[in-house]
C-alpha cells in the first residue's frame, strides 16, 4: 500500500510555500502512515481534527472534534436531524455534530483508485464541521462543497508540508481521479445537491494545498 503521495501536479505549476502561515508544520509531529484501509481512515481523522484544533487555536478559537466517526453498510447508517443515511455515501450531520460513511463504499474506493480516496473524503466531511463552527453562510450548496474541498486540500497540503504525511510518486494520479470521479456532469450550480464539476473541485482543492485553509 502506498502512502499519500504527491498532490495534483498538473494544478501545482507554481507552488505556493506558505511556511509559517500554516499552523502545525512543525515535522516533529509527524506520525506513522497508514498501511491498512482502516488504518488510513483512523489516520486521515485524527491528523486532519489536529490540524484544525491548532488552526482554531492560532486564531484564538476552540475546535470542537466530531462526536462519532461511524461506519455503516449500506443503508443502515445513523439518521440525520430525521433523513436517512443512504448508500455509496459520507456526510457530516450538523444534528449531533458526527460523520458517518459508508465502509464497504469507501474501501471499494481505496481497493480501486488508492488510498488518496480517504484522503480526500475525511478532510471534505471534516471541512463541512468547520463550517459549522465558524458559522459560515453559503447561498448555494455547491459553494459549501467547493470549500470543504479547499478544506480539505488546505489540510493535507499542511500536513504533507510538516511531515505528517509523505508525498510520493502517483499520488497527483490518485487524487485527480478521485476528485474528477465525484464531480458534477454539468456546471449546474442552482442544482440543490450541486458539488461542481470535476474541474472546479480540481481547483479549489489545488487552491488549499497551494495557499493553505486561510485562502479557502
Amino acid at each position: 500500500m502506498k502512502a499519500f503521495r504527491c498532490l495534483l501536479a498538473l494544478l501545482m505549476a507554481t507552488v505556493v510555500a506558505c511556511g509559517s502561515d500554516r499552523p502545525g508544520t512543525d515535522a516533529a509531529t509527524s506520525a506513522p502512515l497508514g498501511q491498512t484501509f482502516e488504518s488510513d481512515v483512523q489516520l486521515a481523522k485524527e491528523l486532519s481534527e489536529a490540524y484544525w484544533s491548532r488552526a482554531f487555536s492560532a486564531e484564538g478559537l476552540t475546535y470542537r472534534p466530531v462526536t462519532a466517526f461511524t461506519p455503516y453498510r449500506g443503508d443502515d447508517g445513523p439518521d440525520c436531524g430525521g433523513q436517512p443515511s443512504v448508500p455509496n455515501n459520507a456526510f457530516y450531520c450538523p444534528v449531533g455534530h458526527f460523520i458517518a460513511y459508508d465502509e464497504s463504499w469507501m474501501r471499494k474506493l481505496y481497493e480501486e483508485m488508492g488510498d488518496g480516496s480517504v484522503y480526500v473524503i475525511i478532510p471534505h466531511e471534516l471541512g463541512h464541521a468547520v463550517q459549522v463552527q465558524l458559522n459560515n453562510d453559503f447561498r448555494l450548496n455547491v459553494e459549501r462543497e467547493l470549500q470543504a474541498d479547499c478544506y480539505a486540500g488546505g489540510t493535507l497540503g499542511t500536513l504533507v508540508e510538516g511531515g505528517s504525511l509523505e508525498a510520493e510518486p502517483g499520488d497527483k494520479d490518485e487524487l485527480l481521479i478521485n476528485l474528477a470521479a465525484a464531480g458534477d456532469p454539468t456546471d449546474d450550480w442552482l442544482r440543490p445537491d450541486a458539488h461542481g464539476t470535476a474541474e472546479q473541485r480540481q481547483a479549489v482543492f489545488a487552491k488549499g494545498y497551494n495557499e493553505g485553509t486561510k485562502a479557502c
